[in-house]
């Protein structure tokens, strides 16, 4: 009877260990190595030169020290090499990127994308995107998966978007349809949009070091991404983080989801171009036209601000309540709202928030920006790697 991992399965920990930590953290010296993952120099030395045979990290002389004797050798990720697709697909546009080994985005496309775009006519045009940046691919680039960042409901087992209200989108399986337009065999990995945005400012964006987070995304519609305890908040099916559909008013305006009164409908796209007098506008640019008239005197604009900055302070107040996280984070259209409307919402936010957790909650905007869904997709087609590194051809 077998007791405990063996030599081999601990060494294929180990090795998962450190390029994770040189993929979330850059260039490393092994002595940092050595105190970060708590091995012995001999195992460092030995883990980097088994990644470095397998092609997925490379050792060099620092660039500059200013200490003497000999410098501890630099372990760097294969950025060029190594790499992962990533898509977002919003409202209003496509967007597809290559992202590197330690999470830098090498290249990427974004297109227009009328609404009403079905999932069988948006994977042929993710597939053009990715067609174009291949042909600047270096000769022994590898490809270890793909990341899709939507906007719905996926389901985690196969990635099955089972509800987009925002795309009009119902049981689309938009991971396979993708794949095969991409004909490479590399796993494609989808996940909910603010669900990956949360995952990548978790990793390497503001929320870094954080264990509860609440990452609220905007575009037309409103979700959340969540960790709580340093772990994704997924739920059972993957369904967790659609606030937006939690309802704050039981007379009021209809959803998209078919209820009444939704947070989404007063914060969301339709709700605040509503309240400014522009219900026959739509997209962010529209939002952020409201936004500017609200900056120079438009009354309308300015009421239709104010209501929507204090709806989205009711909204964190309650999430604050349940979740107790450390911050909240703005971002898609509720980064321009919450910008437009930071008195508003911290007001609620003060009057509404148990203050035994607003004793430590910091209110914040993406580090990574727009680019965080892109990266967090790309981050979904890490996983894999990084948990086996061996185990990626």
């Amino acid at each position: 009877m077998r007791v405990g991992p063996s030599q081999d399965e601990i060494r294929r920990q180990n090795l998962g260990a450190l390029l994770r930590y040189v993929h979330l953290h850059g260039a490393t010296t092994r002595a940092e190595l050595t105190n970060a993952l708590g091995l012995n120099r001999s195992t460092i030395g030995a883990l980097t030169a088994d990644l470095a045979a397998a092609g997925l990290v490379t050792e060099g002389a620092p660039k500059e020290t200013g200490r003497a004797g000999r410098p501890s050798l630099v372990v760097r990720p294969e950025s060029e090499r190594i790499f992962a697709y990533a898509y977002s697909i919003e409202v209003d546009r496509l967007r597809a990127a290559r992202v590197g080994l330690g999470g830098a985005v090498l290249d990427r496309r974004e297109l227009d994308r009328p609404r009403g775009l079905s999932a069988a006519e948006a994977a042929p045009l993710l597939a053009g995107a990715v067609k174009e940046m291949r042909q600047a691919l270096p000769a022994d680039a590898v490809c270890v998966g793909a990341g899709i960042a939507i906007c719905g409901m996926v389901r985690r087992d196969d990635g099955l978007v089972r509800l987009g209200p925002t795309t009009g989108w119902v049981d689309e399986p938009i991971g396979a349809a993708v794949s095969a337009e991409l004909g490479v065999e590399v796993p494609v990995i989808v996940g909910n949009v603010a669900d990956v945005a949360a995952f990548a400012e978790h990793a390497r964006g503001t929320a870094a070091g954080c264990d509860n987070v609440i990452y609220l995304y905007g575009d037309v519609g409103v979700g959340a991404g969540i960790i709580a305890g340093g772990r994704r908040l997924t739920g059972h099916g993957g369904y967790s983080g659609e606030v937006g559909h939690m309802v704050v008013s039981r007379d009021g305006a209809r959803c998209e989801c078919g209820n009444r009164g939704c947070w989404e409908t007063e914060i969301g796209e339709h709700g605040l171009l509503r309240a400014a007098g522009r219900s026959d506008a739509r997209g962010r640019d529209a939002l952020l036209a409201v936004f500017d008239a609200a900056d120079r005197g438009d009354a309308r604009a300015q009421t239709a601000v104010r209501q929507a900055g204090d709806w989205l302070g009711f909204g964190v107040a309650n999430l604050v309540n349940i979740f107790n996280p450390e911050m909240v984070i703005f971002g898609g259209t509720m980064r321009d709202l919450y910008l437009a409307a930071a008195a508003q919402v911290r007001s609620r936010l003060n009057s509404n928030g148990l203050p035994a957790c607003l004793e430590h909650v910091r209110l914040r905007t993406p580090m990574l920006g727009a680019d965080a869904p892109l990266i967090g997709a790309a981050e979904l087609a890490f996983e894999r790697l990084l948990a086996d590194p061996l185990d990626v051809g």
